[in-house]
């Protein structure tokens, strides 16, 4: 279902996407293993010396399904108003032809967190946690030290991240969007008065969930929720991935209409 939406070009760039992340083995001696040596990915959800739950590691889509499959699976309709339902069945009835990522436009969130085979990376430190992102090789910080979102900000693709610790839950408020990204490649739209709350759970070793909750007055007539599930890719590293954007466009205008 996912694929069904790309156009041809980026299809041909991601058929070798399956093997982008695995080609640097490294045993990572944090990792916890069964008796046969493997990465023992039910064990406990391990934690920083402060007690913080420890998101740190490289995590990927678990199945690659845009924000329509996960939301209709969970029996969540997005309330769209009606400019935004009347765009977002544009792009379904065209496959996602003008998606951002075709010319090599960001991602942005939740978008860069669902491209299957390219993985991101979480990075902890005290007062700041960034996620660095395989495709695209995009970066994104969010920011625990205390400080509130800036007041007089630009509008950006990623939008600025604060995050806070609820128990073992990492929650994070990300405004200032710039309203040119879709939520997902299956085209949900979003405007600059987009807020993303994210909230994330380490639920043992290698399982996490995120529940991404959309607050867009202007695109949707309430906030609305889904989960997504990814897995931890344990004893590999994400690689530099460049997007190509003049090769891609000679493709698509070879397949365009």
């Amino acid at each position: 279902m996912y694929r069904r939406f790309l156009p041809i070009a980026i299809l041909v760039v991601w058929a070798a996407g399956p093997s982008s992340a695995q080609w640097l083995k490294h045993p990572d001696p944090r990792v916890p293993r069964t008796v046969d040596g493997k990465p023992n990915l039910t064990a406990p959800a391990p934690h920083l010396p402060d007690g913080k739950p420890d998101f740190s590691g490289l995590w990927n889509a678990v199945d690659g399904r845009f924000l329509t499959n996960i939301s209709r699976r969970a029996g969540v309709e997005p309330p769209f108003q009606p400019w935004a339902k009347k765009l977002f069945d544009e792009r379904q009835a065209n496959e996602g032809r003008d998606r951002p990522a075709g010319f090599c436009l960001p991602h942005s969130i939740p978008d860069a967190m669902l491209v299957p085979n390219y993985p991101w990376k979480v990075v902890q430190t005290p007062g700041l946690t960034i996620i660095l992102f395989e495709n695209f090789t995009d970066f994104r910080q969010i920011f625990t030290d205390g400080r509130s979102h800036p007041a007089d900000r630009g509008p950006t693709w990623f939008g600025y991240s604060i995050g806070r610790f609820e128990g073992d839950t990492f929650v994070v408020e990300t405004v200032g969007f710039n309203g040119k990204t879709w939520l997902d490649d299956g085209g949900h739209p979003l405007s600059e008065e987009m807020k993303i709350t994210e909230r994330f759970r380490r639920k043992d070793f290698g399982h996490l969930e995120i529940e991404f909750t959309f607050d867009d007055p202007k695109t949707y007539t309430k906030p609305w929720s889904v989960t997504v599930p990814f897995d931890l890719l344990p004893d590999t590293e994400i690689i530099e991935n460049i997007c190509e954007n003049e090769r891609d466009q000679q493709r698509l205008k070879g397949i365009r209409p």
